[in-house]
Formats: C-alpha cells, structure tokens, sequence
C-alpha cells in the first residue's frame, strides 16, 4: 500500500565510487515522489558521529572542571598544610632538639592528611561508582566499572597529596629549631 502521507524516511546504501552522481539520481526520483517535500538527506556515519558529539563536549568539560577541582583541592590542601606547620612551629622545634629525622617531621604531617583522603576516598567511591554505572547504561555496547579504576584514583590521591604536603613538611623540618624555639 503506497500512502505518500506516512513516508518520511528511506535509508539507501550507496557504493564509495560516484556519490554524487547517485545522490542527483536519488533527489530526481524523490522529487518525482514528494513533489512538495524537499529533499534532505544524511549519511549514516556523520549522524553516527554526531550523536557523540554531546558525548565529546561531555568528556572536554569533565576534564576541564575535574582538573580544575584537583587544582582547587591541591591549594587547600596546601593552605590546610602550611596553617598546620605554623601552628605545630613549637611542636616541630621540640621534636628535632630531641632527634627527630626529616622523615619522621613529615610521617607527622602526613598521617592525619592520609587519614583525611581514606575518608573522603571512601565517601566518594560509591558516589562515582553508581554515576559511573548509570552513566554508562545509556551506550549500547557496554563496559563495566572495575576495581582497578578506583585503585587508581586513590593512589593519584595520595600522590597528588604527598606531593602538596611534603613541600611544608620538609620546609618545617629544615628551619631551624632554635629560632621557632625561641619565638615561642
């Protein structure tokens, strides 16, 4: 049954060699079909490619907004740091009079940060593991969100942060304790 009123899309699989030449021999025929519709057309790749187009502007702004957050964390993360290595100046001064290693000024600062991003770490995983599997339920072929990413991310965390905190830390441990002793 022809009925032109319900026909508003045909898909035709053209060979690579004269496109054009094709294309004007399809718009002559619909044209005869559909004298009071235009003819419009699209190749299926580039309306495949552009519904990733959202996917890509997705992914450019997450990267953009997430660095910018590790940014933000990392200056905090520096300020908190350096606001404790003022505050713990005295605390810092006793410790090497009485023998302290640099490595043992850092262990001090270090562990109560580390402590803080095991936390945050494990207030934020379930969060971005549901997103992530939400997310990804929308896509036609699948992938799963394994253990491995999450095993990654802490362990950035904890570089990221050891990289922002061993700055102060050694800073504090390499004053001298006389002048921080004597301030007091």
């Amino acid at each position: 049954m022809y009925r032109p009123d319900n026909f508003y899309i045909t898909s035709v699989r053209i060979e690579p060699g004269g496109i054009h030449k094709t294309m004007d021999q399809i718009d002559h025929i619909w044209s005869g079909l559909f004298p009071e519709n235009i003819f419009e057309f699209e190749f299926l790749d580039e309306h495949i490619a552009n519904m990733y187009r959202q996917e890509e502007k997705l992914y450019t702004a997450f990267k953009l907004f997430s660095s910018l957050a590790i940014l933000i964390g990392c200056l905090g993360l520096y300020g908190l740091v350096a606001f404790a290595a003022i505050q713990r100046t005295k605390e810092v001064g006793i410790r090497k009079v009485l023998g302290a290693s640099l490595l043992d000024i850092i262990t001090l600062f270090a562990k109560e940060f580390f402590l803080l991003i095991a936390i945050a770490f494990l207030v934020a995983a379930p969060v971005a593991y549901i997103t992530m599997h939400n997310w990804l339920e929308n896509f036609a072929y699948q992938v799963s969100v394994g253990k491995g990413i999450f095993l990654i991310s802490i362990g950035a965390s904890f570089l990221i942060a050891a990289i922002t905190i061993s700055f102060q830390a050694v800073k504090a441990a390499l004053s001298n304790p006389v002048i921080s002793l004597r301030t007091e």
